[in-house]
């Protein structure tokens, strides 16, 4: 293998949890629950997966269906898709929607898995090209600058810069290509076997890892090192 492409959420890096990311955000913006309130929010909240990166959605509306297909074609189909989610739990606020969805997009509110810099820091080391490929509406970059790990990557393809998502064999060409590598001697890692199986396709090899909240993954990606020499 020449050349490896990650995944993003669920596989470098695991978004804080609901409870995390709604206590936040109510902070910040002065409002208050009683902790019976703020608990039934908070699992209202996970069960309509409306936290980007986290829980799938138990159910998805008709109203929403449309564009929770699309959701990661563009920033604005992204921000109504889980916004809409949202807003099918009640909060005190309704500014508090939109808020919570740019909460998600700070780069305190992603942690990389345990043993993601060493994993990248040996593939710089060995010559192994590093792309990360993401069905996403928004620009992840600051998130690696902000935890150091951007200086591992040599390229970033995001759905919502080409208008095309996961599993779509373009998209890991469009990765293949700028990172100078042959699909046939690239490694996908990722979380999702439908999305990231995608590159398959091109003859890339595949492997997956559990898409685990970070302290229950501490060496999830370790195995990559002994697939790439």
């Amino acid at each position: 293998m020449t050349a490896v492409l990650f995944d993003f959420s669920g596989t470098l890096f695991r978004v804080e949890p609901t409870e995390v990311w709604l206590r936040a955000v109510l902070a910040e913006a002065e409002v208050d629950l009683t902790e019976p309130e703020f608990t039934k929010t908070a699992q209202a909240l996970e069960a309509a997966g409306a936290l980007p990166g986290g829980a799938s959605p138990q159910h998805v509306p008709a109203g929403l269906a449309e564009v929770w297909e699309v959701r990661d074609r563009t920033p604005e189909e992204h921000r109504a898709a889980f916004t809409g989610l949202s807003r099918r739990v009640p909060l005190p606020d309704p500014r508090l929607h939109d808020a919570l969805y740019e909460r998600h997009m700070r780069p305190d509110a992603w942690t990389p898995y345990p043993d993601a810099a060493e994993v990248l820091a040996t593939l710089r080391e060995r010559g192994i090209a590093v792309g990360v490929v993401s069905n996403i509406g928004w620009d992840l970059r600051p998130v690696f600058r902000a935890h150091g790990l951007d200086a591992y990557v040599d390229g970033y393809v995001l759905s919502y810069e080409h208008g095309i998502r996961k599993p779509d064999p373009r998209l890991f060409e469009i990765a293949c290509a700028g990172i100078g590598a042959d699909p046939r001697e690239v490694l996908m890692v990722g979380d999702d076997r439908w999305a990231d199986g995608g590159a398959a396709a091109l003859g890339c090899a595949l492997h997956f890892v559990d898409h685990l909240p970070a302290d229950r993954r501490p060496d999830g990606l370790r195995p990559i090192l002994g697939l790439v020499r």
